[in-house]
């Protein structure tokens, strides 16, 4: 498509010819369904293919959909153990497509998102090996250096933990219904983990967001990831509230927020103990306040949950809007998991 709403592939074209970008052909586009935060689209000539992200049309929340972070740990990682899409452009303003956005070179592959899909890649032993895989590369992102790859000033080095239960609860006040009858126990297991901040394990770079369909793995072997995507809430911080996010994941409730039968939560998957397990034994660190780290997990799930409800609330009715609450890929059952993920937290903390 040579037209899309929220890409205007004209001004694009200018904006890369302007920084050098080699050009052949008519610049082309197409949205990538699957997006339920920033809008991902392919955009191809002749010659390239390049994968660009930038926020979502309608309901943007504070501190979230930075472009600038998300390229910025790419770049950073370009040369690390850790495999990554290439870095492109990137522009932190509205001056191109009006809105910022980032965009990295195509990586070929297999983002396994469904239980069909997980189902073709082959039997137990092939999605055993997947996942150590997945978690060795999780585990090779902690061991990374910041400062060996810039990212020495990517966030703050220690009061980690403190700032993501600051930071969701004020996100639940932006994204919560009036008069909403989930407020009772989302402020109560928020309190609970503001009163119950372990100290940080360590500091590392956390992608914030870890799970098999964010990466792209090899389409002949999938025991080899080819790239981790979705960097949008990368920053320094406590490795093992990502480990316990990831684990977190395999939830029931993520089929909800992502409004299919998903990979990440099919039953020939590890359990969260065992992925647990798993990570700890790769990393060699123990799980230190594991409890706390899994509450915090279902906390934030449940946010990014009401913040996907927001911004389908939000949505015009555009029917070409990939937002829009009449596209078959709508996210219209995010809302009814908050409720199941924040009882999850609390009787974890329990």
């Amino acid at each position: 498509m040579t037209s899309l709403d929220g890409l205007d592939l004209a001004a694009l074209d200018r904006h890369l010819r302007e920084v050098g970008i080699p050009r052949t052909g008519e610049l082309q586009g197409k949205f990538i369904s699957g997006g339920r935060s920033n809008l991902t689209f392919l955009v191809f000539d002749d010659a390239s293919k390049w994968v660009l992200r930038r926020p979502p049309l309608h309901g943007l929340t504070p501190s979230a959909h930075d472009m600038g972070r998300e390229y910025r740990v790419v770049a950073g990682l370009a040369d690390s153990p850790v495999p990554v899409a290439r870095a492109v452009t990137m522009r932190d303003d509205d001056s191109v497509l009006g809105a910022p956005f980032q965009m990295v070179e195509y990586v070929a592959g297999n983002v396994v998102r469904s239980r069909v899909e997980l189902d073709a890649l082959g039997g137990a032993d092939v999605v055993s090996a997947c996942v150590d895989s997945l978690i060795r590369v999780l585990v090779d992102l902690h061991e990374v250096d910041p400062d060996a790859v810039g990212l020495s000033d990517f966030g703050k080095p220690s009061g980690y933990l403190e700032r993501q239960v600051r930071r969701w609860g004020s996100q639940w006040q932006h994204v919560r219904l009036a008069d909403d009858p989930r407020n009772g126990d989302v402020e109560r297991l928020h309190a609970k983990l503001a009163d119950s901040v372990p100290e940080q394990s360590r500091t590392s770079i956390v992608h914030g967001d870890y799970r098999i369909d964010n990466t792209i793995l090899d389409p002949q072997n999938p025991t080899v990831v080819r790239a981790v995507l979705d960097w949008e809430m990368s920053t320094l911080g406590d490795p093992l509230s990502d480990a316990a996010l990831m684990c977190v994941h395999r939830d029931p409730a993520l089929n909800l927020i992502l409004n299919e039968e998903t990979a990440w939560t099919a039953p020939q998957m590890p359990s969260p103990d065992e992925l647990a397990h798993r990570y700890a034994m790769a990393s060699r660190q123990p799980l230190a306040h594991w409890e706390f780290q899994m509450a915090l997990g279902y906390f934030k799930l449940a946010i990014i949950a009401a913040g996907i409800d927001f911004r389908r609330r939000m949505a015009t009715e555009n029917p070409e809007n990939p937002e829009n609450p009449d596209n078959p890929d709508s996210d219209d059952r995010a809302g009814q998991a908050v409720a199941v993920l924040i009882a999850r937290g609390l009787e974890t903390l329990s």
